[in-house]
C-alpha cells in the first residue's frame, strides 16, 4: 500500500506542505512515522480525506439543476478568446483549470466574460490515467 510524504500529498490535493501540516496537526488528517520517522500519510486515508476535501470550497451548489455530469467544477471566468464561429473559456477552480470549446453563440447569449462565476461540467467518453 502506498504512502505518500506530506509534500507528496500538497501537491495531490492542491495545497500547500503547510496546509497539510496543520490539517495534520489539528487532526483533520491521519499521518503515521516512517521507519526513518517521517511522517506519511496512507494512500487510502489520503484518497478518502481528497474526496471529502473535494466537496470543500469549490463543490458545486445543493441546489444546483440535476444534471447526470458528475464532474463539476464552480470557478471563475479566467479568459474568453471568440473569434467569428467558435470561442474558448477558460475557469480557473481551485487547482483545476478546465478549458471548453464553444460555439461563438454560446459564449454571447449568456454573456460570459472574465470575473462571471460559472459551473464548468465535463462529460467525456474517455478518460486516460497515467501512473507515473
Amino acid at each position: 500500500m502506498p504512502s505518500y510524504s506530506m509534500g507528496q500529498a500538497a501537491r495531490l490535493l492542491g495545497v500547500s506542505s503547510e496546509t497539510v501540516r496543520r490539517w495534520a496537526d489539528g487532526g483533520r488528517l491521519g499521518v503515521q512515522r516512517d521507519e526513518s520517522g517521517k511522517r506519511v500519510i496512507d494512500g487510502v486515508a489520503l484518497a478518502r480525506f481528497a474526496v471529502e476535501h473535494g466537496a470543500g470550497p469549490h463543490a458545486v451548489p445543493e441546489d444546483d439543476v440535476p444534471t447526470s455530469v458528475r464532474n463539476s467544477f464552480v470557478g471563475i471566468v479566467t479568459a474568453v478568446r471568440v473569434d467569428d464561429i467558435a470561442a474558448q473559456v477558460e475557469v480557473q477552480s481551485g487547482p483545476h483549470r478546465p478549458v471548453s470549446l464553444v460555439t461563438r453563440e454560446a459564449v454571447e447569449e449568456p454573456a460570459l466574460e472574465v470575473g462571471v462565476t460559472v459551473t464548468a461540467r465535463v462529460k467525456s467518453t474517455s478518460v486516460d490515467i497515467d501512473l507515473p
